[in-house]
């Protein structure tokens, strides 16, 4: 039975819009202690914040929504109060744990276990921190009485609104009493906030810790709950609002204050036979005022985008019924049953399916594709959290962020990067001292670098660290018995190769990152999985550089059919440079009776395809075959094939292991006629 993904549960989109705000404001901590300090991001992590609290809890996450509560008291009293001394960098990493704890969280309510973090002890660091700045905090703003009630921070609220810009907008108190036999009286005051808070984004109210303290329950059923917002609505849609509240028993509303009115910018005139004006949008924020998970947050695109979040299964779901369609359009335009049949119309309309279908595999492929931007920022505060831990002082430069990829095949890479990542703060960069003394610049620098390269994406983790010791690495193989002995034609970068191995490290003593051995054999692993590479190369004294090359997708790829005598491959068209037939004057042989193509000057291996894998070849004599020069990071090499059947777009499909161990393939295909044909992977000829 085919699931339906059409509803998506409250816990799914709770976990999903939250991660995405924690990400966002895990990077804005970030930039902010890069930067000029975090009491530029007070306003946004505020809201943050506030926006986490209102949605734990109404899903009953109680210790997300304290956490959330207490964080937001911080950022609320230093966003009205100003206090000039304040340790923002104690307060990044309360921040920072905060994050931490919710992620931890979330990921416990993904794969479906029980909430099991205690936030008492966290949530005990954050109000410590509050109550010191509240004691440090010498001055204190003199506001003049007000007829509101004293509990109601009256001169704070005023104080929001204009900072914020809100001009124009009432200042309503409203008195609140729920039916005497509901219950619950605080639950219902703190939906009721939530359900407000679509009007108004400045609001205060008493009792202020519904959500902690059961107790309130009592004050409010016996006193009533007060609000003080402030909101460009009238005073009659707000009394239709509070109106409609669920065991409402009575209210009251009255107008306190009416904030005066900026000036606004002149209005325009628009020439209705002219082109539209555009449309200005502010980044970041949606049309509640809430922070904007999908917006950039650096700046602001030129035209106004809308963005809409569909569930990962979906889309593999699309992408698999494009491949049968891929698949389907061959068998039909390609039916044996076609050839030598007049059927000029037949043609000319495969020829537009064809065109049709080429176009809704791209805008399928672009919909899976995402930037790194997310996955290279995690980074950052990997790098950040190590060097305080290893008391080293690094800065993580990052390029190429926009650069995008599958989203399955980001998912692969996640975790191979943070180990290249932790290896180039904990065994690249030197220490301060060390630094010092060679004369290089105190602080280590980490470049994480993507780019495209034909069909692939490089992903480059480059540190100015010391280097990788050459003798060491060929001492420890020798230990292991990957050599039997030193062996001086190795090239720098089969040595470095060494330290993918499983177990292999240079490391005499065991930290809490490294020593271990483990890492970096898991990093080749998954990379090999996907189809990609890893190469290291490094300079004694001046850094290292770990290269990663990985397809763009997985899915569905461009490819050139070949025979070698019954068998068909499939060689990515991405990987070819030219085909030819042989003439005399090419073919020469070394000492070793090797065979050689000399093509303009420079000289290329031959690789028999049908030695290679063992086939009863239809044609052996080079002159009578076709040869097809391919290339992959810049070797090349010839392959000679009996003939070429054509292109054709194929859909990737993956061998059995015990087939994917032979090198060479990278998995296989299945034709138009229904026959079955092997993608050869050119790296691993290579």
């Amino acid at each position: 039975m085919t699931k339906d993904y059409s509803q998506v549960t409250g816990p799914e989109l709770f976990v999903f819009e939250t991660n995405q705000l924690l990400d966002k404001l895990e990077q804005l901590i970030l930039d902010s202690e890069k930067s000029n300090g975090l009491e530029t991001s007070i306003d946004e992590v505020f809201r943050i914040m506030h926006t986490i609290k209102g949605s734990a809890a109404m899903m009953s996450f109680n210790d997300i929504s304290t956490l959330a509560h207490s964080m937001e008291d911080v950022f609320y009293y230093l966003r009205e109060n100003k206090p000039e001394t304040v340790d923002y960098s104690a307060l990044t990493d309360l921040v920072l744990y905060v994050v931490d704890f919710i992620k931890g969280e979330t990921t416990q309510m993904e794969t479906g276990n029980n909430l099991t973090g205690d936030c008492s002890l966290l949530n005990d660091k954050i109000k410590t921190f509050l109550a010191v700045v509240k004691k440090v905090e010498a001055q204190t703003e003199v506001c003049s009485p007000q007829p509101a009630d004293a509990e109601i921070e009256y001169c704070g609220l005023i104080k929001a609104c204009e900072l914020s810009g809100d001009s124009g907008q009432s200042i309503y108190k409203a008195l609140i009493y729920f039916d005497d036999d509901c219950g619950m009286d605080n639950i219902r005051a703190l939906t009721l906030i939530n359900e407000l808070s679509d009007f108004s984004q400045h609001m205060v109210y008493f009792p202020p810790d519904i959500l902690e303290n059961d107790d309130t329950a009592e004050t409010i059923k016996t006193e009533g709950f007060k609000i003080l917002f402030a909101t460009s609505y009238p005073l009659e849609t707000m009394e239709a609002f509070f109106a409609q509240t669920m065991f409402l028993k009575e209210f009251t509303l009255e107008t306190v204050k009416k904030l005066a009115v900026t000036q606004q910018p002149p209005k325009r005139t628009i020439d209705l036979d002219g082109p539209l004006p555009s449309e200005p949008s502010a980044c970041g924020v949606t049309d509640f005022g809430l922070p904007d998970v999908t917006a950039d947050n650096e700046r602001c695109l030129g035209g106004k985008q809308s963005f809409i979040s569909v569930n990962v299964t979906k889309m593999d779901m699309l992408m698999d019924l494009v491949g049968e369609l891929v698949t389907a359009e061959a068998m039909v335009t390609q039916n044996p049953e076609l050839q030598g049949l007049n059927l000029d119309k037949f043609y000319k309309a495969a020829r537009q399916l064809r065109k049709i279908t080429g176009e809704l595999q791209d805008v399928v492929m672009s919909i899976r594709m995402i930037p790194l931007a997310a996955t290279f920022h995690k980074m950052t505060r990997i790098v950040r959290d190590m060097a305080r831990k290893l008391d080293k002082q690094v800065e993580l430069e990052i390029i190429g962020e926009q650069t995008e990829v599958d989203k399955n095949i980001i998912e692969n890479i996640a975790d191979p990067l943070m180990h290249l990542i932790r290896n180039a703060v904990d065994h690249g960069i030197e220490s301060l001292q060390e630094r010092i003394a060679n004369g290089k610049h105190p602080i280590g620098r980490i470049r994480l670098e993507a780019k495209n390269a034909g069909g692939d994406v490089w992903i480059i983790v480059h540190d100015d660290g010391g280097g990788l010791n050459r003798e060491k690495i060929l001492h420890k193989a020798i230990e292991r018995g990957l050599i039997e002995e030193a062996d001086n034609t190795l090239t720098d970068k089969q040595v470095y190769a060494f330290i993918l191995h499983p177990g292999f490290s240079t490391k005499e003593v065991v930290t809490e990152f490294s020593g271990r051995g483990v890492g970096m054999d898991v990093v080749a692993q998954n990379i090999t999985a996907i189809g990609g590479a890893i190469t290291v190369d490094s300079v004694a004294g001046v850094g290292t550089s770990m290269s990663i090359r990985i397809p763009l997708t997985l899915a569905i790829i461009d490819g050139m059919i070949v025979s070698v005598g019954h068998t068909i491959y499939t060689v990515p068209i991405i990987s070819i440079k030219e085909s030819f037939r042989l003439k005399d004057q090419n073919l020469i042989k070394d000492v070793d009776n090797n065979e050689m193509l000399m093509i303009r000057g420079q000289c290329y291996p031959v690789l028999r395809l049908h030695e290679r894998f063992g086939i009863k070849a239809g044609k052996t004599d080079l002159y009578e075959g076709i040869m097809l020069m391919v290339e992959v990071d810049g070797r090349s090499l010839c392959l000679f094939v009996d003939s070429l059947l054509g292109q054709q777009q194929v859909v990737v499909k993956a061998l059995p292991g015990y087939i994917k161990k032979k090198q060479g393939l990278a998995g296989c295909t299945l034709l138009g006629d229904g026959s079955v044909s092997l993608i050869l992977d050119v790296a691993g000829l290579l």
